[in-house]
């Protein structure tokens, strides 16, 4: 484990949850800017989706390839290197003269940012002793909140004044000041380099072994389910308040706020419960209390829009306090020398659920002949009952033995 001081590892979870910021950015500030997206390059909604899935998908290979390699270099020069190309990849972005060139962008910017998922949440295992990763996960899970915050919202706002290219240079602008940060903050991350480097011929039977080894089984699976029950609910939050509830589109950018300023806040704390009473006893209650919310937007009456304001905090912060100690319990599941290419797998098992509950999620909806959309109650069920099978999962996550992590370490 290394030792570094108390001012440096706050200086670098800070560092780590803004260049997460730009990630989640980068993946969310796409949607709100479909419709001009569309407009200036003449295409309609099938092809604009096919730009959103072009970066999950790639995001999810590019995390798993990875876990061939992350854990053979050094982690301070592997996330300098990859975040230089995501800085590129939006600078690509933003200056795409047609819709082709845009797509081969997002794929890039996929690929990129699927990686440092991976890295970001090495470093964390590498630097954060285990009985403290629950309060570093709460620090890197402001980003999510920063996101809906900040981000989106700015993103959109520039995009309205400026043009849809706007928000990816101003990603570029903050790449590069994160980027000058982490060249000065980042130690060299070398220690799970000790062993005597994988031959070539033995990293893809390896990766199958690490794969399909039961301990690390289990995780995938909470993972996956867990990802599936949260996209068959929130993709569709935005398009349901608007045709349901007749909640202007311009307004959906408060609701996000009020909930973004909500986990900005509670994430940490959750992480300090995380670390006090156990990954597992804190998943657990998260899960059953999160069941509710799920319910009631999912079958929500009519609210006034302030109602709804005041209702998304408490939605938002449900959802998001899964996450934090699902995360923590994932950087102790496996020895240091391959948690990187075990982080790497999980992120594109990740992005397999998004994209599977998004897929299903969407198959149960319908549009009635008044505009409504229907079916949004079934997706609620459904999600509450894959959250009621990552409860009973949990319990088969298991962490590496103290001793094991030192002998190990």
């Amino acid at each position: 484990m290394y030792q570094i001081s108390a001012s440096r590892e706050r200086g670098l979870l800070w560092l780590l949850a803004l260049t997460q910021f730009t990630i989640i950015m980068d993946f969310m500030v796409m949607m709100p800017l479909g419709p001009q997206i569309m407009h200036a390059f003449a295409i309609g909604p099938a092809a604009f989706a096919t730009a959103v899935s072009a970066y999950a998908l790639c995001s999810g290979i590019s995390s798993l390839l990875a876990a061939t390699y992350i854990d053979r270099f050094d982690r301070r020069r592997l996330l300098l290197t990859v975040y230089a190309l995501f800085a590129l990849s939006n600078l690509g972005c933003a200056m795409a003269p047609t819709f082709q060139l845009l797509l081969v962008a997002r794929a890039f910017a996929g690929l990129t940012g699927g990686v440092l998922a991976s890295i970001i949440m090495a470093i964390v295992g590498d630097v954060i002793p285990p009985q403290r990763r629950g309060a570093a996960t709460g620090t890197i899970m402001t980003s999510f909140a920063l996101a809906a915050v900040a981000g989106v919202p700015a993103g959109i706002s520039l995009g309205a004044k400026f043009g849809w290219s706007s928000p990816f240079y101003l990603l570029v602008g903050l790449s590069l000041i994160i980027w000058m940060a982490g060249a000065w903050l980042v130690p060299s991350l070398t220690e799970h380099l000790g062993a005597k480097p994988t031959p070539l011929s033995r990293v893809i039977p390896n990766l199958i072994a690490l794969i399909f080894e039961p301990r690390h089984l289990n995780a995938f699976a909470l993972t996956f389910v867990m990802m599936c029950a949260n996209m068959l609910v929130i993709p569709f939050i935005s398009p349901v308040l608007v045709a349901n509830y007749s909640i202007a589109p311009q307004q959906i950018t408060w609701i996000y706020m009020a909930g973004g300023a909500a986990t900005f806040f509670t994430s940490r704390i959750v992480g300090r419960l995380v670390d006090r009473f156990g990954k597992h006893l804190v998943f657990r209650v998260v899960g059953v209390c999160s069941m509710f919310p799920i319910l009631f937007i999912t079958h929500m009456p009519a609210l006034r829009f302030l109602e709804v304001v005041a209702f998304f905090p408490f939605f938002m912060v449900a959802m998001s306090s899964r996450i934090i100690p699902l995360q923590a319990l994932l950087t102790t599941v496996t020895e240091p020398a391959r948690r990187g290419a075990f982080l790497s797998v999980n992120s594109a098992i990740q992005s397999l659920g998004t994209g599977c509950g998004a897929w299903l999620g969407g198959l149960l909806l319908s549009t009635s002949d008044d505009g409504r959309i229907v079916g949004y109650g079934l997706n609620g069920w459904l999600a509450v009952t894959l959250v009621a099978v990552t409860l009973a999962l949990i319990g088969r996550v298991k962490a590496l033995a103290p001793m094991e992590q030192l002998r190990t370490a």
